[in-house]
């Protein structure tokens, strides 16, 4: 019988529709002489959906249709099992209507941004059980929020670039103290971001104090916290995504993004400034980067770093900037699941797309057994000890 894998991906999110494109690239790389796929669809409002016409991302120009023609379902958030099950119970001459639809041995998220990459949809998948691939809780949330992310780089030694952060509300109840720190601490231009945002989205550069303002008021759309940053003005960004675990891993080939403007906007990212949305891949890049081999080699072990201090899993792609004026090199920020799965990284790398499944899924079974093997509760039943209702607190000390 075959390994069944169920790759999650759409969500409520910002990214919705780039989830979409990465999944059904992904799904497409699977070998099925291997593996069985079942598409599970995450839609804006929450509700999930499974059928065969989610894997062609051209049934996605009618939303309502395609959902029709699917099949609601759902998982019992019960350790052990890993089942999905029809949301609506069917009326059948024989058999159970509310039986399983199908039976999931690993789960691959293909989720970008929020409520899918930030650890929450992670945490449904913890409580299951089931084996699956990408950063756990933790990882995904620390990675997610680039304030945290920035505190941790630091405190390691992995440079990154100074920064002030504060939330929505410190900003509306005491604007005149925060627009002070950021010009005291940073000056002058600075890049605006939503701690927890992928994709470009909500990001502005602003060179004086109005600009500020908007950008800021529109980056507060998306988040209650906010960071701004100091730009350099002479930089080149460089990718390279990373594969494996925080205990053995390897990276990738660098790549540099071509921007049509000062920052790398979401139609550089995804539409390869043509009219067409396939994907990371289709962004203008130079891949592998120009760059000498000293400086290719540090910023492959920066990139290795994060990952190793973040504990990340599965594949991700790290973002770094180069100052060209002084040569140093920062962390921007980490993806733990990146657009495309970074794929077309490890293909320059030597490791095709369906080789990057198949590691992905051979992470998520190693993972499993190695959490298998940790205790996580005593076979023991306090209820039976002496001491009756006050319980521990209860216990008299000598």
């Amino acid at each position: 019988m075959k390994t069944n894998i169920g790759v999650f991906f759409g969500g409520r999110s910002t990214e919705h529709e780039i989830s979409v494109i990465s999944a059904n690239q992904a799904m497409a790389a699977i070998d099925r002489e291997k593996y069985d796929v079942t598409p599970i669809y995450i839609s804006k409002e929450g509700k999930w959906y499974t059928g065969d016409k989610l894997t062609d991302v051209k049934n996605f120009r009618d939303l309502n249709t395609l959902t029709k023609d699917c099949r609601e379902v759902y998982m019992r958030t019960i350790f052990g099992d890993t089942n999905l099950y029809p949301a609506k119970a069917t009326k059948r001459f024989f058999g159970d209507g509310s039986a399983p639809v199908s039976h999931l041995d690993v789960a691959i998220p293909v989720l970008h941004g929020s409520n899918g990459e930030d650890g929450v949809f992670e945490g449904v998948l913890e409580s299951t059980g089931i084996p699956y691939a990408g950063c756990n809780v933790l990882a995904s949330a620390n990675g997610m929020d680039k304030i945290t992310m920035k505190m941790i780089l630091a405190s390691d030694g992995i440079p990154v670039v100074p920064y002030v952060w504060f939330t929505d509300k410190q900003w509306y109840n005491d604007r005149e103290t925060m627009t002070e720190r950021i010009e005291n601490t940073l000056g002058y231009p600075v890049i605006v971001k939503p701690a927890n945002l992928g994709s470009s989205v909500g990001i502005g550069r602003a060179g004086d104090r109005e600009t500020l303002y908007d950008k800021i008021a529109d980056a507060a759309r998306y988040s209650r916290r906010i960071i701004v940053e100091h730009m350099i003005d002479d930089l080149q960004e460089i990718n390279c995504s990373v594969l494996g675990d925080c205990d053995e891993y390897q990276t990738s080939v660098l790549e540099e993004p071509v921007k049509s403007g000062e920052i790398l906007s979401y139609t550089d990212k995804y539409m390869g400034g043509t009219k067409g949305s396939k994907g990371m891949q289709a962004a203008q890049k130079r891949i592998p980067a120009d760059l000498p081999e000293d400086m290719t080699a540090h910023i492959r072990n920066l990139a290795g770093e994060t990952f190793r201090v973040l504990s990340c899993h599965g594949v991700s792609r790290v973002d770094l900037i180069a100052d060209k004026s002084t040569g140093e090199v920062f962390v921007n920020e980490i993806n733990t699941i990146p657009g495309s799965l970074s794929f077309y990284l490890w293909e320059a790398t030597g490791l095709s797309f369906s080789g990057l499944m198949d590691r992905l899924v051979a992470l998520a079974l190693k993972r499993r057994r190695q959490e298998d093997e940790k205790t996580v509760s005593y076979d023991q039943n306090i209820f039976n000890l002496s001491g009756g209702v006050k319980g521990v607190k209860g216990a008299k000390t000598k």
